[in-house]
């Protein structure tokens, strides 16, 4: 049987059946439908995007026309801000200076040459010493001078490391103290181990005397270097357990010197100190151990914290 989907003409109307006009107006509908429906389905995806209902069934579909994008703004490919340092000390800058380095003993003649310290010359820097096992003093100022970093970091100070074993030698005296006065460093601080005949002990600071000659004029410095030192050597003493040197200092904990170039061409406040001596066994032993280097680095950080006013 085949339908006619012609529409039937006025005058035959009549004699339709009212099952046929039915039917023909049900296959209009249809195809209206039919005409309509992919415009719906659509609009309905379009709706689904734009308005994200389907992962929200009780919220009603819209449609929202998407919006231009945003021009970019001159901050937008800007880098981020450097973290400000935070902490009591926030603004100070202190340059630690290891002393030696262990790759001077392949160097000697590089560090065997002089270079002028202001009132002489002098050699560029030497091995250091080593305990009778071996252990280098430049390892030793190294680790010292790294965990003394980490202490006054957490206090919000600067902190500038002359070197990190990460040159073959050196650097020179001369370079030392440059590196200092360049950061205009509140304090300077150079970490030694001293390497004398075994029973002398204990530890000391070396002060700068007032010299003057050439590009040396330490007539500044010398009464805050003092003050610096008295303060890391009372430190010291008191969370290390160590005690005065018993070989100099005449007790004191203190020595002026006029002869070292990184003490004579520094126009910060600055000193040394010699932890211990590495000649001695029962120095060695407390300068080979991690646990006594902690102490030695925070004795000196009180000390170093305290002169700067934190």
């Amino acid at each position: 049987m085949r339908y006619d989907d012609s529409p039937p003409s006025p005058e035959s109307a009549s004699s339709v059946s009212p099952d046929r006009r039915w039917f023909t107006r049900r296959s209009g509908l249809a195809v209206g439908a039919a005409v309509l429906a992919p415009t719906l389905l659509a609009g309905w995806v379009l709706v689904q995007l734009t308005t994200g209902a389907g992962a929200d069934d009780a919220r009603p579909p819209r449609i929202v026309m998407p919006a231009a994008a945003p021009s970019p703004t001159p901050s937008s490919s800007a880098a981020p801000a450097t973290p400000q340092a935070k902490g009591p000390l926030a603004g100070k800058t202190v340059v630690i200076d290891p002393g030696h380095n262990t790759g001077n003993f392949k160097h000697t003649s590089e560090i065997d040459k002089k270079v002028d310290i202001g009132t002489n010359r002098k050699e560029c820097d030497t091995t250091g010493t080593t305990t009778n096992a071996g252990y280098m003093e430049a390892e030793f100022t190294l680790d010292v001078s790294r965990r003394l970093r980490t202490v006054l970091e957490a206090k919000g100070v600067k902190v500038v490391l002359t070197h990190e074993a990460d040159r073959a030698w050196g650097p020179c005296i001369d370079e030392r103290a440059r590196i200092g006065n360049e950061a205009a460093a509140d304090a300077v601080v150079s970490v030694h181990a001293d390497g004398v005949s075994s029973g002398n002990r204990g530890y000391h600071i070396i002060l700068p005397a007032k010299v003057k000659g050439g590009a040396a004029d330490t007539a500044k410095i010398v009464g805050p270097s003092r003050d610096l030192g008295e303060r890391i050597g009372s430190n010291f003493a008191r969370t290390t357990g160590s005690a005065p040197a018993n070989y100099l200092g005449s007790g004191t904990g203190l020595v002026v010197r006029d002869d070292l170039g990184g003490l004579n061409l520094s126009t910060r406040p600055k000193v040394f100190i010699e932890c211990g001596n590495m000649r001695d066994a029962k120095d060695a032993a407390l300068l080979t151990s991690p646990e006594w280097r902690q102490k030695a680095a925070q004795g000196i950080a009180d000390g170093i914290v305290g002169f700067l006013g934190g």
